[in-house]
């Protein structure tokens, strides 16, 4: 098996104290390795993880379509709720855009840890005529036109960086994904957006933004735009000084892990109680939660 296909593997840990499933959604155009860390770290709090490669999203596959995207990511959740009592989604980049549109079609997933989200591309290394390629991708240019990955390719690490600029020199790609996104992506990226953005009202599942304030992709209003614009009852928005995009290898990838633990433990703690709480005959509840026709 050649680098490339290790790197397309899905990554998958089975629950070893709980019954709580984590699904985590790699970036555009990338893979399951950027996802590794995390994946790892939950694991080691007993979660059950799935970190699936994505066909048509991910590195190594022509383009497919946003709603194919969605198909794919709400089989992958749909199959650990029929063996789990409670999953939560993790995203990065445009994979956390994707966990916002599986929120739309699934109201009862639990929460959301929304890493770098993306709605739209614009951060410090995006070219100034990003704006413009809406237009060419009505033209022949679609089918050759790339935007292509820059240092520091979304690492404030150095060291990452140099080792993620060495494979891309060397094969055209590392495990953060390819060295450059293609129209058809950022045209189906957008899309997804504008998909995610028309709903964002409807998502009630909680949710935790984590974010790097110098993030070179997109910057911290994307954050912004999802806290404000979801319904969540609980939600939480952390950003972070001394990383770039790729916040779940780069140098607070420790923080990042940390906080999503945190997170997903309190929702499900929470989703018990509640779920405790209706089992509980009305009688036997506390006066203040009795319904008024019953305080008589």
């Amino acid at each position: 098996m050649n680098e490339k296909n290790v790197l397309m593997q899905d990554i998958f840990h089975p629950a070893s104290s709980r019954d709580h499933a984590v699904l985590l959604l790699h970036g555009l155009q990338s893979t399951p390795q950027e996802m590794g860390y995390l994946a790892r770290a939950l694991a080691k709090q007993g979660f059950a993880v799935h970190a699936p490669y994505l066909n048509g999203y991910g590195l190594g596959t022509p383009c497919t379509t946003s709603v194919e995207w969605r198909e794919q990511v709400r089989a992958h959740y749909q199959k650990l709720t029929s063996a789990y009592s409670s999953v939560s989604v993790g995203g990065l980049c445009i994979g956390a855009t994707l966990a916002l549109a599986l929120a739309v079609e699934e109201p009862e997933l639990l929460a959301l840890s929304l890493l770098s989200v993306t709605l739209n591309y614009d951060g410090w290394t995006i070219p100034w005529y990003h704006w413009m390629l809406s237009l060419a991708y009505k033209t022949p240019i679609r089918d050759f036109y790339s935007l292509r990955e820059r240092s520091p390719y979304g690492l404030k690490n150095a060291a990452l960086r140099a080792k993620v600029a060495k494979s891309m020199q060397r094969q055209g790609d590392s495990e953060i994904g390819a060295a450059s996104l293609s129209m058809h992506h950022i045209f189906e990226a957008w899309a997804l957006a504008r998909y995610v953005t028309k709903n964002i009202a409807t998502i009630k599942a909680d949710c935790l933004l984590i974010h790097a304030i110098d993030d070179d992709i997109s910057t911290t209003a994307n954050a912004d735009l999802v806290y404000s614009g979801v319904s969540s009852p609980r939600r939480r928005k952390i950003f972070l000084d001394d990383c770039y995009h790729v916040i779940t290898m780069d140098n607070e990838r420790d923080l990042v892990a940390r906080e999503t633990q945190y997170f997903f433990e309190e929702a499900a703690e929470l989703n018990r109680d509640r779920l405790n709480e209706a089992n509980v005959p009305i009688a036997l509840r506390p006066r203040h939660q009795q319904s008024p026709a019953f305080r008589k």
